[in-house]
């Protein structure tokens, strides 16, 4: 039994090392992963259409380019009722921009059939709503609508009149700080409002018949970079944007606001000349955002996430790639390969790389470089760059690996960016060597030793020590690594349990070269609470990085204390067990008294049959009296009353036949009650009639 205990015991504790492992990676730094078939899975649960559509066009078009991004093919078919939804809302000239706007969106995905004269009818609409507009989401709409109506129908000749002008009036709503207002009219400026006036000077660059004044696009170049020196960061290096609105009506999250700057950024980018001058590693930050927030719960954030990764993968300014481990703990043991994937944010494969490993150097000491320069594999296969042994020099412990990604190709280096080197904390774990462990009595005085016993931790042998307070208990043992060194793990816990089930615990030391732990028993008397008897040993030695971490029984000492004193400190109360208090209790079997012996069913029957006999001679002795309605009255007053009489008999007979069957003595007799007074009643004047009939008779 003693030994079952135990191995549970080294089962949870390991169980207990590889949690507080995977805790301490977490908590150092984020490994990013592109997107993935969770993701693809996410998007088929959370874009669910009701009754073969959507509730608005705007859901439609955010669930078809979220499948269209990801690459689902088993996806609702909604495109029956988006059609109709889409040439409704185009087809209708009080429809509102903002409408129009994604109905075309949601058409660039459906390619509805839709006639040319409501695509005029719109254009003119459009212009003049582009004309007339006074608040940047007019003309976000707007003009956004022209450009997708140009780009579906192929529109050369579709121009906005005087687009400088319009430039001019989208710009003169923006702040110093590289923010935007939503209108002349409101004095906050936004984050996520930058981002659409991006989308939206993009949209009348791509719309304008002559080229744009380059003092308002530098301007507006130089706007982007004060916007970007107020993006925030993460420890883990991913950058956002968060919006600082006082209104909390316009208020948007940060996952929101991130998504509006990228897609009006990429957007402005890819219709103007000349470089932004974006530190890269600012957009891998930015990827590395999107990534870091997992799947989200929500459709809408779900489609800022993956629309958002979709535009930095094909933007013109640098394509973040991720570089990621599928695992971060490495075991010297076992001989594990280093492995690394370069993937795009959407997880396509990756332009032709080399990946070096720059530098290792241990957890909190930067200046100690193990390794340089070491270039890893490439398996063409599997897509995966990997390092078949680990330097030499690696013990086990906790490393940050420096990564750096090169590109084969010198023209491609402006466009794919890792943002610089890229550093990585990995766990090397490995078996520590146990040596040297003994346990031993020791006289108080003179240091003799008394007991000696050898351990064999790695074993299941127990101990049996006997000792009293005047000597000493002395455990020691040794811990060295793979390669030799000192190994000094996190916990190294030496614990004395009582039969009585008082427990004391002790950290064991460490000098250097061995860990010791002295117990003096006459020092200790008034902590045992002069408790003799037997004391199970138990050692418990645990580290993130030692494979063969161990909490075990390693026997017991008879320890023989004096006699408490009466002002001795007793043992603390032992815990209730609750599964003992609040556990189901034992089962209670009743026995349910024999029923007792029961007459034959004949004689029953038979009983039954005499009890008619009263009844029956009754009905004889009425037709041996002679007995005639003659006397029953003839008046209707005393006729209705003798007739009540008759039935009130009846229903006590009948009451009495229920009482035998059914109902109980309480309710016979409130029934009887009622039904007495009724008899009285009736009774009385059916008696009078009759007194009075014979008076009448007797005088005449």
């Amino acid at each position: 039994m003693a030994r079952s205990r135990n191995n549970n015991s080294v089962g949870g504790f390991q169980f207990l090392i590889y949690v507080a492992l995977i805790c301490s990676v977490s908590a150092s730094a984020s490994i990013f992963y592109p997107i993935s078939d969770s993701h693809r899975s996410a998007a088929s649960e959370l874009f669910s259409p009701i009754d073969g559509s959507f509730s608005s066009l705007r859901e439609t078009y955010e669930a078809l380019r979220t499948f269209e991004i990801l690459g689902i093919d088993k996806k609702p078919d909604v495109s029956v009722a988006a059609c109709q939804s889409v040439v409704e809302t185009l087809g209708s000239s009080s429809s509102a921009s903002k409408d129009i706007f994604y109905a075309l969106k949601a058409n660039r995905v459906l390619k509805c059939e839709v006639k040319e004269e409501v695509y005029e009818r719109v254009v003119s609409e459009l212009q003049s709503s582009v004309k007339s507009a006074s608040s940047l989401l007019n003309f976000y709409h707007s003009v956004g609508s022209l450009v997708l109506i140009k780009d579906q129908l192929s529109k050369d000749d579709l121009y906005l009149g005087d687009a400088e002008g319009i430039f001019r009036s989208i710009k003169a709503l923006s702040q110093s700080d590289g923010r935007w207002r939503y209108s002349s009219n409101n004095p906050e400026s936004s984050t996520f409002a930058a981002g659409l006036a991006l989308e939206t000077l993009a949209g009348v660059i791509s719309l304008s018949s002559s080229e744009i004044d380059q003092s308002l696009i530098g301007t507006t170049k130089n706007d982007i970079l004060k916007l970007f020196d107020s993006i925030e960061k993460y420890d883990d290096g991913a950058f956002y944007f968060d919006e600082k609105l006082v209104d909390a009506h316009e208020h948007q999250g940060s996952l929101s606001t991130t998504s509006s700057v990228v897609r009006g950024l990429i957007e402005f980018a890819d219709v103007t000349s000349g470089s932004l001058n974006l530190p890269s590693e600012k957009v891998v930050g930015l990827a590395k955002f999107f990534l870091g927030i997992g799947i989200p719960g929500d459709a809408q954030d779900l489609f800022n996430q993956v629309d958002s990764l979709a535009y930095l993968e094909r933007n013109r300014v640098t394509i973040p790639l991720i570089l990621s481990l599928p695992a971060t703990v490495l075991s010297l043991s076992k001989k594990d390969t280093l492995k690394v994937k370069v993937n795009t944010v959407l997880g396509s494969n990756a332009p032709s790389l080399t990946v070096k490993l720059v530098r290792i150097y241990s957890s909190g000491s930067k200046d100690t470089s193990i390794t340089e320069n070491q270039e890893l594999n490439f398996d063409s296969e599997s897509g995966i760059f990997f390092l078949d042994a680990l330097p030499k020099s690696i013990d086990v412990g906790k490393y940050i690996f420096v990564f750096e990604t090169l590109l084969h190709d010198d023209a491609h280096k402006n466009i794919y960016t890792t943002g610089g080197q890229t550093k990585v904390p990995i766990f090397v774990t490995g078996v520590i060597k146990i040596d040297n462990a003994g346990i031993e009595v020791l006289e108080s005085d003179l240091g003799i030793t008394e007991v000696q016993k050898k351990l064999d931790l790695a074993g299941e042998n127990l101990v049996s020590l006997p000792a009293n307070h005047l000597q000493k208990l002395r455990l020691s043992f040794k811990l060295t690594t793979p390669l030799g060194n000192a190994f000094k793990p996190h916990q190294a816990i030496f614990k004395l349990k009582h039969e009585t089930d008082v427990e004391h615990v002790f950290i064991v030391g460490n000098s250097g070269k061995k860990f010791e732990i002295v117990l003096d028993f006459l020092g200790l008397v008034e902590k045992f609470y002069y408790l003799s008897g037997r004391y199970n040993i138990q050692l418990t030695v645990g580290d993130a990085v030692m494979e063969n971490s161990f909490l075990k029984a390693i026997g017991h000492i008879d320890l023989d204390l004096p006699e408490a004193p009466e002002s001795a400190p007793r043992p603390p109360p032992q815990p209730v067990d609750l599964y003992s208090r609040y556990g189901p209790k034992a089962e209670i079997n009743h026995i349910f008294r024999a029923p007792e012996k029961h007459p034959a069913k004949e004689l029953s029957l038979a009983f039954l049959g005499l009890t008619l006999v009263p009844f029956i001679g009754f009905l004889i002795g009425l037709l041996r009296l002679g007995v005639n309605l003659k006397n029953f009255p003839s008046s209707a007053v005393s006729a209705t009353f003798a007739f009540l009489f008759h039935l009130g008999i009846g229903a006590v007979l009948l009451l009495y036949a229920l009482f035998w069957l059914k109902l109980d003595l309480f309710t016979t007799l409130k029934a009887l009650s009622f039904l007495g007074v009724f008899l009285m009643f009736v009774g009385h004047r059916i008696l009078s009639h009759l007194a009075s009939a014979s008076s009448k008779l007797k005088s005449a």
